[in-house]
């Protein structure tokens, strides 16, 4: 067995956990520490015969460590040590190292709240930060602290914040691995790159075949890229010795096994092309070269659209150097970086934990059966953001999983028990009774996968995508569909429905809106226009181009794009409106509507059907309740202001009298325009029963309402204190002009004041009238509130003035004495 860096830390960490209940481990990519530490720890004395459980983010890792390990020890995987990841299991009764994935251990440690029989749980590359990581360290750390002192754990890692772990994990000690890189010489482009990655890898490996020894190894975003390069490859014709291998997850064992193993025959050369799977845990034989495309493929949850949507991002500074690493681990290495010198100076100093950026409902979940439905009961290096915790327990309560409280249900608890993500799981629970079990089971499965047959299909429909699963599984061969994928897929629904006693059936699609209903209840969609939707949960969706499903009324989105004003649907089924009401019947709103319609300018009653923010019927209500009509129409009138009420001039006097007297007589009613807005219900509601249009206001007599506002005393008290007119020595009755609160005015040709000398007062003797004086043209000549000082000082100016104009008019000398006249010259 070659010595690795990681065997001179061995002692000392068997050492430290002999002594401490936790520990972390530091170890650069190839140190060994995967394969190597889980081997020594089986001598440790404290394990007494328990067994030890190692978590991999990764399938294809844990199962690769597994193999390797079972190799080290001269036996098959099963035997010392096996693996448990979804849908494959390899374990025995002598089983003593387990490898598993992450939800491995969370359903581990639901069905085995002490984890009897382990003596350590191992978090393997810990740097990675999965959502599973962190919540499995969470609950571990309380087991260990409430039930299991006894406990070991130990996180290991490539690159990672040790100080932050160790804090959490009460000052664990933490040992580094020195490791053994050789130099690797880095290139970057000259500028930076437009159009397809593709093409710029193709290059880049063209290049690295010519100048340089070994095996290349290439990192993409995802699987897409990797088949456009791989055909670009094949375009080259490296020929027969060039070897090309791509390596993803979804990928079949023995492909998988294929990229990893080093090349057969000497003088060949393998270009493996990889997502981030190969950054770490993963040892690739024989790889020399490493071209870095930069890029990386994240699931990032919207809390504003309640969506995960896939997005392809620059790799951060840790994962760069991690990738650039796999280069130099048998001598000096090159690697070639598809980005500027000046890019890679704006990367991340590191990846985004992904309880930050995750859908959080399978958390909340998790937590809900775990019994600490509060995440703050647990401690966290990143707590779970508040926001979309809560918008993950709010669609778990629309599920059925969780109470008003946040406590699980009955529903709730068989849910968890499902290897699969809450909606789905719930789809799967609801379509059992309905004879629909093995249908939901393809469905789940497909779902909880990345769409890998769109590029097989013209349409987003999901019939579609269950027809090529089904015909793909039982060896009909179409372009562009992946038969050992889709063989994979339909082993795993076939297991789902024997785990649930559900038989196949190949059942006819039909129903696949109706499932996808029960699981994506905010996202049942209904038609605005041909190929545009509303959501149920009140987003706007389109389809990308014309198809048969743009003119369903109804269908259900399971796969959206949430960039942009309305989101974009890429996977989705349709749904009869008749099914909708049967399944949702206690979900469907039914609501009687009596609104304002500001453009016909009347109120409006309906009676409606509302699932989420979708109306499925609306029809008129025959016989509305009087007083939701009078809200209605009172809230008319104070959307469109008081004009809308029929305003005589009797009644805007009124009003203007009022606050007049308001402003100087205690406890007079407040007629301003806000305050009348204000009490609408008091002084004008009880007038307005049985109205219901603008045409109906017409008939109401303003001035009479106004008038109920003040007690019969005020109303006595109003012709006294504020007169609609006054009479002026020549006899005539003038109308006082009230529209100037602060100064009330009275219009009057001079000749009719003749002998008035003293200024008419209201509102009880306190104001004096403001008396425009006017020519006898009617045009404002004077204007006084003193008409004693005016006959004294400024009348023979103004009579001096106007004589000439108007001679046949009279003109005393002394206005004192004069008659007053409302003709030219007074009657003799």
């Amino acid at each position: 067995m070659p010595v690795l860096p990681i065997d001179a830390i061995l002692t000392p960490i068997l050492d430290t956990l002999d002594q401490s209940p936790c520990a972390l481990v530091v170890a650069q990519p190839g140190a060994g520490k995967t394969t190597r530490v889980p081997l020594a720890l089986l001598r440790a004395e404290w394990l007494q015969g328990r067994k030890i459980i190692m978590l991999e983010p990764r399938r294809l890792a844990a199962r690769a460590a597994a193999r390797f390990m079972a190799q080290q020890l001269g036996e098959q995987v099963g035997e010392t040590v096996g693996y448990r990841v979804k849908g494959d299991t390899r374990v025995g009764s002598a089983t003593r190292i387990e490898v598993i994935t992450e939800g491995v251990l969370t359903r581990m440690l639901q069905n085995d709240p002490v984890l009897e029989g382990v003596g350590i749980v191992i978090f393997d590359e810990f740097h990675e930060r999965s959502l599973h990581a962190d919540l499995g360290l969470a609950l571990c750390r309380q087991i260990q602290t409430v039930l299991r002192d006894d406990l070991r754990l130990l996180v290991m890692s490539a690159t990672m914040e040790a100080e932050a772990v160790s804090s959490l994990l009460d000052d664990a000690p933490i040992l580094e691995s020195e490791g053994r890189t050789y130099p690797v010489e880095t290139h970057y482009v000259p500028k930076p790159l437009t159009g397809p990655i593709e093409k710029a890898v193709v290059a880049a490996v063209a290049q690295a075949l010519r100048a340089h020894e070994g095996s290349v190894l290439v990192f993409l975003p995802g699987t897409a890229e990797i088949h456009r390069t791989a055909s670009g490859l094949v375009a080259l014709q490296l020929g027969r010795e060039v070897e090309i291998a791509p390596l993803y997850g979804n990928l079949p064992q023995e492909a998988q096994d294929r990229a990893l193993a080093p090349v057969r025959t000497q003088g060949h050369r393998k270009v493996v092309l990889a997502t981030s799977i190969a950054e770490t845990s993963l040892t690739v034989e024989g790889i020399t070269v490493v071209i870095d495309s930069g890029l990386m493929r994240v699931s990032r949850f919207s809390p504003r659209t309640g969506m995960t949507r896939l997005e392809t991002v620059p790799v951060s500074v840790a994962s760069a150097d991690q990738r650039r690493g796999r280069a130099g681990r048998l001598g000096p290495g090159v690697c070639y970086r598809l980005w500027t010198e000046q890019e890679h100076r704006q990367l991340q100093p590191s990846s985004v934990p992904e309880i930050r950026e995750a859908d959080l409902a399978p958390l909340a979940l998790e937590l809900a059966a775990w019994g600490e439905p509060d995440p703050a009961a647990l401690v966290w290096l990143d707590p779970p953001p508040e926001a979309a915790y809560l918008q993950a327990r709010d669609l778990l309560v629309q599920l059925g999983a969780l109470n008003e409280s946040g406590g699980l249900t009955p529903h709730g608890g068989r849910l968890a028990a499902l290897p699969l993500h809450p909606r789905l799981a719930h789809m799967v629970l609801q379509a059992i009774p309905l004879e629909l079990g093995a249908l939901a089971c393809e469905l789940a499965v497909m779902l909880s996968e990345r769409d890998a047959l769109r590029a097989a299909t013209k349409d987003a429909d999901v019939r579609s995508r269950i027809e090529l699963l089904r015909r793909a599984a039982a060896g009909e061969q179409r372009e562009g569909v992946d038969a050992r994928v889709c063989r994979r897929m339909a082993a795993e629904a076939g297991e789902l429905m024997r785990s649930l006693g559900v038989k196949p059936s190949g059942a006819d699609t039909a129903a696949s809106g109706l499932l996808l209903a029960f699981a994506y209840p905010d996202r049942v969609a209904q038609r605005r226009s041909t190929g545009r939707f509303l959501l149920s949960g009140g987003r706007g969706a389109d389809l990308p181009e014309l198809q048969p499903l743009s003119n369903e009324r109804y269908l259900v989105a399971a796969e959206l794009e949430d960039s942009g004003v309305d989101s974009r649907i890429y996977l989705a089924a349709p749904l009869e409106e008749e099914a909708l009401y049967e399944a949702f019947e206690g979900s469907i709103r039914k609501e009687q509507l009596v609104q304002w319609d500001a453009a016909g300018g009347v109120v409006k009653a309906r009676e409606r059907w509302r699932f989420g923010a979708l109306t499925l019927k609306e029809t008129v209500l025959a016989n509305p309740d009087p007083e939701r009509v009078l809200e209605a129409l009172l809230n008319g009138i104070r959307a469109e202001s008081l004009d809308i009420l029929p305003w005589t001039r009797q009644a805007r006097q009124y009003q203007q009298r009022c606050l007049f007297l308001h402003r100087f007589v205690e406890d007079w009613p407040d007629m301003r325009e806000e305050t009348l807005l204000d009490t609408l219900e008091m002084w004008a509601g009880p007038h307005l029963y049985g109205v219901k249009s603008k045409g109906g206001l017409e008939r109401i007599n303003l001035t009479s309402l106004l008038e109920e506002m003040l007690t019969w005393e005020q109303r006595r008290s109003l012709d006294e204190w504020a007169p609609t007119h006054i009479t002026v020595p020549s006899g005539s009755r003038i109308p006082v002009d009230y529209s100037d609160l602060e100064s009330p005015k009275l219009s009057v040709r001079l000749q009719e004041m003749f002998g008035l000398t003293d200024t008419p007062r209201i509102a009880k003797g306190r104001v004096p009238i403001t008396i425009h004086l006017l020519s006898p043209a009617q045009r404002p000549v004077q204007v006084t509130r003193d008409l004693a000082s005016f006959w004294r000082d400024a009348y023979f100016e103004v009579k001096k003035d106007l004589k000439g104009r108007y001679p046949k008019h009279y003109w005393p000398d002394d206005p004192m004495a004069a008659v007053p006249t409302n003709r030219a010259k007074p009657r003799t």
